[in-house]
């Protein structure tokens, strides 16, 4: 039996091979919007641009072999796929989410999809009797994240989707903080996976996209009807942008797991931080569950609360190797306060309740020197 090829090698090669004409190594973009039809009704595989493209399905067959999975499908962001695959359900439907989920996922909850006739619980994910007292007759989906965002709690997937199962709901996993380096949920025993693309899979800050996969037939079949008829597809220059990215993305965690590790250990030792927030900490609840589901490192976001809102926003003034902007997972270093930006579509008192306060600064570590990143938090740190 011929041995199947491991993370990295599929990363650079698969779906992507030379191209057959020319013999190129790097893989073509193809912009065509339309194809031509050897006759009515009889295409060379494609015919229509939004509803599948060559540069895209390369894209797709990469990410669907990171994944373990059947099925790939690439979205527009990863709002558009999350939204693709809430279309899979009908009005009168409930959906059981992390209750520190990103803010974009929220607000599209919250805000969008109630009108719809859907309803959403905020539920800890931590706490499996939670979820599994909180599944109705009306339940059919389970949204999980792992790590969460902001606060980086680890959920026990397989667990949960066992209790799913026994009532017959789906679980989607949004895996963009562990990426398919870290985590394959699918393997876990999740329905779907979901990524922000634009984070550690694109990995250079330079392209929005998203994407989900799966192993089960009549739900891929389900969401490729929808992506064609919703129309929320990347364009193919994106397509290849992310494949770009994707080949070195296990070079990349590796290093940003390793930086956030060492400055997750630094910063748990200043004096001006209360709390760090980092699943590779041995103190951190979900450690032991990390090591086991997470492939033995642990991503390279950290979170950290400092004494004072005064002190947070010194800090985030101060910095200057990491910059002061949203998103993560890609090589340059960035810092954000999560409730005046990326939760701040979270209602205050949900975020006073899960903790995500203005004191709560959350680092995305790059691929700068380790050294250089931890010096600049010492400079910026009050003391």
């Amino acid at each position: 039996m011929a041995r199947e090829a491991g993370f990295a090698t599929r990363a650079v090669h698969a779906g992507q091979g030379p191209d057959p004409h020319t013999g190129a190594v790097v893989p073509p973009i193809h912009l065509a919007t339309t194809y031509a039809q050897d006759e009515v009704g009889r295409t060379r595989g494609f015919e229509y641009s939004r509803t599948d493209n060559p540069t895209r399905r390369q894209l797709e067959e990469c990410l669907a072999s990171l994944e373990e999975a059947t099925h790939g499908l690439a979205f527009a962001s990863g709002l558009a796929a999350t939204t693709t695959v809430l279309l899979l359900l009908n009005p009168g439907d409930h959906v059981l989410f992390s209750e520190d989920v990103y803010g974009g996922s929220f607000r599209l909850f919250d805000k969008v999809m109630t009108r719809y006739g859907l309803s959403f619980t905020a539920v800890d994910p931590t706490d499996v009797g939670a979820i599994e007292a909180g599944i109705t007759p009306t339940t059919r989906l389970i949204w999980l994240e792992s790590p969460t965002n902001p606060l980086l709690r680890i959920v026990d997937i397989a667990a949960v989707c066992e209790v799913a199962h026994d009532r017959d709901v789906f679980v989607c996993v949004d895996s963009t903080f562990a990426s398919p380096c870290l985590t394959r949920p699918l393997g876990l025993g999740a329905d779907l996976v979901l990524h922000s693309s634009t984070k550690f899979i694109g990995g250079h800050s330079d392209v929005v996209g998203g994407a989900v996969l799966t192993s089960n037939d009549d739900v891929a079949a389900k969401l490729r009807f929808h992506q064609n008829a919703v129309g929320a597809v990347p364009s193919p220059f994106d397509c290849w942008l992310l494949m770009r990215g994707i080949k070195t993305l296990e070079l990349r965690v590796i290093r940003q797991s390793d930086s956030a590790m060492a400055i997750a250990r630094w910063l748990d030792l200043h004096k001006q931080v209360r709390h760090v927030y980092y699943p590779g900490l041995s103190e951190h609840p979900g450690h032991a569950l990390a090591r086991k589901q997470m492939s033995g490192r642990f991503g390279g976001v950290v979170s950290f609360d400092v004494h004072s809102r005064g002190a947070a926003q010194v800090a985030l003034r101060r910095l200057k190797v990491f910059t002061l902007a949203e998103s993560l997972g890609a090589v340059e270093s960035l810092a954000e306060l999560p409730a005046a930006m990326t939760h701040a579509s979270v209602p205050a008192e949900m975020r006073a309740h899960l903790g995500v306060g203005e004191t709560l600064i959350r680092l995305s570590v790059g691929v700068e020197d380790v050294d250089d990143l931890i010096a600049d938090l010492e400079q910026a740190l009050p003391h």
